[in-house]
């Protein structure tokens, strides 16, 4: 007779965790679309190629998708909010990247911060306290 295995419980997500890979998922397409629009103005600087625009949207897209799966760990946020940054600089080649900038840094750090104190009063909720 075959022994039947019970399936494992989900991992419990805390709500940071779902708001931030949302956030970094759809940044990652925002940014890819950006390094398109580098390249086709050609906003680098002299003397370097302008199809280093694609080239630096597909790494910083891939590596918040990446990103995004890593924040079942406290450095995963780390990661994300240098990443943050990454784009934030990316409004010295194209001014417009700034408003990008702004408006994902700000769902990013309502995500991480706002998520975690609502996750925060939620469990003492459950714990029967009140913050």
């Amino acid at each position: 007779m075959e022994r039947m295995s019970t399936p494992r419980p989900r991992r419990y997500r805390p709500l940071q965790e779902k708001l931030g890979q949302v956030v970094l998922v759809f940044e990652a397409i925002v940014v890819f679309l950006g390094g398109l629009t580098i390249h086709g103005l050609g906003a680098l600087p002299d003397g370097v190629p302008s199809w280093w625009g694609i080239v630096a949207g597909s790494v910083v897209a891939v590596l918040m998708f990446a990103t995004s799966g890593l924040l079942r760990w406290p450095w995963g946020y780390a990661v994300g909010w240098a990443l943050q940054a990454v784009v934030a600089l990316g409004a010295f080649l194209v001014p417009a990247i700034l408003l990008i900038a702004l408006i994902f840094g700000g769902m990013w750090a309502y995500a991480t911060i706002g998520g975690a104190r609502i996750e925060r009063r939620v469990a003492a909720q459950r714990a029967g306290t009140s913050d």
